[in-house]
């Protein structure tokens, strides 16, 4: 599966050295059971660098905006691409301020979050990631689409794994009704609404409809403190005005916020004993231990590492039809 995907990018125009950035993006979301932000979207992916909506070469243009704010214009570049590119460059800075901030506009879908969160904390670094997305969620009391999904991802050093936290201020991601649509699956009653408003357990309805912020008025408002952030440090576009994360055609404008801190000395050590006194910690109900946000999809990641990746049949096939050109013969089970 691995090869067909990489064949895909490359048939797409896309160098060997982006395309292993964007696939192995989409492999770990799979890894970690976020089928929705996994090989689910790499057809998009394709169709929009044959559409001219994506430049699949371009790592975007850096301007220091101060001695810690790097602005980046992303140049419709492919999103892992792009915020690789711009983290690298705020991590060296951050270790001789103590901070420093990447604030990017006009770049593609960045994908799981957790993804950069768990890398830049693998350097003993600590991450906050925000992004933005179309108008997908209505707000609090409302019937229609006004705010992005606009997740945060917050990564901190830790052993033997780091503390990486990723969470939208949505209920669901659109990404999870999309793969509930190609798998003809219901969805629960309460995570989206209709075209018209009103709740539906039809994911293909769903997609036309607004999604519920997560945590009722408080959802809603965190999720509009961070549009409002990342947009205001971005100069990119907001609200409905915001295209490109989910269609193959619009150029993408939403913007992206990267923080990278320097923690202080000896504190990596002090947080790892704390989460383990957490998970030691007397569980409610016996037979469930107590978690920290990201046990689940390591565990996940471990179990499925020798596994066959499990995708719609449509999914598949459009990759396999995307590599043809250079593997006619792809096989399911490469990972």
């Amino acid at each position: 599966m691995r090869s067909a995907a990489l064949a895909a990018l490359r048939n797409a125009g896309v160098s060997d050295v982006n395309a292993e950035i964007q696939l192995s993006l989409l492999l770990e979301a799979e890894l970690r059971g976020v089928a929705s932000h996994g090989l689910l979207r790499l057809p998009r992916v394709v169709d929009r660098i044959a559409n001219g909506a994506t430049n699949p070469a371009t790592t975007g243009k850096h301007v220091w905006r101060g001695d810690a704010l790097l602005e980046v214009d992303g140049e419709q570049g492919l999103g892992p691409v792009v915020a690789m590119a711009a983290l690298d460059e705020v991590s060296l800075r951050a270790e001789k301020t103590g901070v420093a901030t990447a604030a990017i506009r006009n770049c593609d879908h960045l994908g799981m979050l957790a993804w950069y969160a768990e890398h830049i904390a693998g350097k003993g670094q600590v991450l906050i990631a925000l992004t933005v997305s179309e108008a997908l969620v209505h707000p609090w009391g409302g019937r229609r689409a006004m705010l992005g999904t606009n997740p945060i991802a917050i990564g901190i050093p830790a052993d033997p794994h780091p503390f990486v936290f990723d969470m939208a201020t949505s209920l669901v991601s659109m990404g999870k009704i999309h793969d509930y649509a190609n798998r003809r699956e219901p969805i629960p009653g309460d995570w989206a609404l209709d075209a018209d408003g009103n709740p539906t357990t039809n994911a293909s309805a769903a997609k036309f409809g607004a999604i519920a912020p997560f945590g009722g008025a408080k959802g809603y408002a965190l999720g509009l403190a961070f549009e409002l952030l990342v947009t205001s440090l971005a100069g990119s576009a907001i609200g409905p005005d915001v295209k490109g994360t989910l269609d193959a055609h619009n150029p993408c404008n939403k913007g992206d916020l990267f923080i990278v801190l320097k923690p202080a000395n000896g504190m990596a050590t002090v947080i790892s004993r704390f989460m383990e006194d957490i998970r030691n910690s007397e569980p409610s109900d016996p037979t469930s231990p107590v978690r920290i946000p990201g046990d689940r999809a390591l565990h996940t990641r471990a179990q499925r590492l020798n596994q066959e990746i499990q995708l719609a049949d449509e999914v598949w096939t459009r990759i396999q039809i995307l590599a043809e050109k250079n593997q006619p013969s792809a096989e399911r089970g490469d990972q």
